[in-house]
């Protein structure tokens, strides 16, 4: 395994939820990464924020390691997760919730029940 890729399952492994995206959580640098970590941040989720700009080869590992072409990409509990577009429909749909329930993260569950509201 290469050198990448030993350093992404490691931050995967030792973190309960990741997102590799562009920018950070602060300050996120494209459209779909802003989307995921608006979530996140919204619903109060304890992540590590991984920026790929940072890396280019981390940005292309972890498109290999996950074999998903694009980025953001979240990771719960050392599993991929998906992309922008599955996550916002995890989390309309009230899977997003049930995934952390289950996996014991912790998130505001009133502020999940907002958003879909917001999106009713």
């Amino acid at each position: 395994m290469s050198e990448v890729n030993e350093q992404i399952k490691k931050t995967i492994e030792e973190n309960n939820v990741v997102l590799y995206m562009k920018g950070n959580k602060s300050m996120p640098q494209c459209g779909f990464s802003s989307k995921v970590a608006g979530v996140l941040n919204y619903i109060g989720v304890d992540y590590e924020d991984i920026n790929v700009l940072a890396d280019e080869v981390v940005r292309q590992g972890i498109k290999d390691f996950s074999d998903w072409p694009t980025i953001p990409q979240l990771y719960v509990k050392g599993e991929f997760v998906g992309g922008c577009d599955i996550i916002t429909e995890m989390a309309l749909s009230g899977e997003l919730d049930s995934l952390f329930e289950k996996n014991g993260i912790e998130f505001d569950k009133d502020a999940a029940e907002k958003i879909r509201e917001a999106n009713a």
